[in-house]
């Protein structure tokens, strides 16, 4: 495992399965499906194409906070359509940058208009965290001098 490796390898690792929801799901159930799923953000699609995204941040910022009903809402209505993705060629350092400076948790991956996966910042610190832990041990068997398994 290469800790800086392009974000493709993680999402061969991790599976390319996204969860979508259309611009109409109404928001309870999106938030349901997120519970279910145990992830923290769906890819609102329509007719194929992502349209934006929605995350337990929108929902808290955009319901909860306005007093709206999260049986009653759309997805439309509280999505964030203005989505930063990488392509598969970005590699895990340069996700990490990008969505600290974009103060956000999720990433869609895309090559052209296709989504291949998406990439949140857990995905990504437990990469770093396996690689280095992954190099610590080699380094410790170079350095024992005793020969590596594999």
């Amino acid at each position: 495992m290469i800790p800086n490796a392009p974000v493709s390898e993680l999402i061969r690792s991790k599976g390319g399965t996204v969860w979508t929801v259309t611009p109409e799901t109404m928001v309870f159930d999106a938030i349901q499906m997120m519970a279910e799923k145990n992830i923290g953000a769906l890819v609102v699609a329509e007719g194929g194409r992502m349209v934006g995204l929605m995350s337990e941040r929108d929902y808290t910022r955009k319901v909860v906070l306005k007093g709206k009903s999260s049986k009653t809402t759309p997805v439309r209505e509280i999505l964030s359509e203005k989505v930063v993705s990488v392509t598969p060629e970005t590699t895990v350092q340069e996700c990490l940058q990008l969505m600290t400076q974009s103060r956000i948790r999720h990433l869609p991956v895309m090559r052209n208009h296709d989504l291949l996966g998406i990439v949140s910042i857990g995905d990504l610190v437990n990469w770093v965290i396996q690689a280095q832990s992954s190099t610590i041990q080699q380094l410790e068997t170079y350095i024992s001098g005793y020969p590596t398994e594999g």
